[in-house]
């Protein structure tokens, strides 16, 4: 069940709080090959399956990178934000790829809410994203993500 925000002075409680978890989502090949053809990173850790069968990971894996893009995507499922005229994504303030993401495995993201500054106009939210691998043991991505809100 995702948390709804209405409007931005609603963020200020929710400072310190885990807001939940989103669904499991399928990472398979065809996904990292559009990535790759959107980035120009078709190295073959990523898009050569029977290549990467003998490589470090066993098989392919995800680039780090498209584990963030994904970030947004699921965040939808866990934070709901009414009563506002926009929000945007800032940026990020640290960003950590631990563990691979294996072709083939599902990925769901868990949020956190570490701090709300007010800014001209609305809020600024800094997000504690972790990407986890359903099975794995690490989080394949850990980040620090900043988004505006505006009233």
């Amino acid at each position: 069940m995702a948390t709804t925000v209405q409007g931005i002075e609603a963020f200020k409680d929710l400072v310190g709080q885990h807001l939940g978890y989103s669904e499991w989502h399928l990472v398979d090949q065809a996904q990292v090959n559009l990535f790759a053809d959107a980035t120009g990173d078709h190295q073959w850790i990523h898009v050569d399956p029977e290549a990467a069968k003998n490589g470090p990971f066993g098989g392919p894996i995800a680039h780090g990178y498209l584990t963030l893009a994904l970030a947004p995507v699921f965040l939808g499922e866990v934070l709901h934000v009414e009563g506002i005229s926009m929000g945007v994504n800032y940026g990020c303030n640290k960003v950590r790829f631990p563990s691979p993401v294996m072709v083939g495995s599902k990925l769901r993201v868990g949020v956190a809410v570490a701090e709300v500054e007010d800014v001209t106009g609305g809020v600024q939210v800094v997000l504690d994203l972790t990407l986890e691998t359903e099975g794995s043991s690490k989080p394949s991505c850990v980040a620090q993500v900043v988004y505006r809100y505006y009233a």
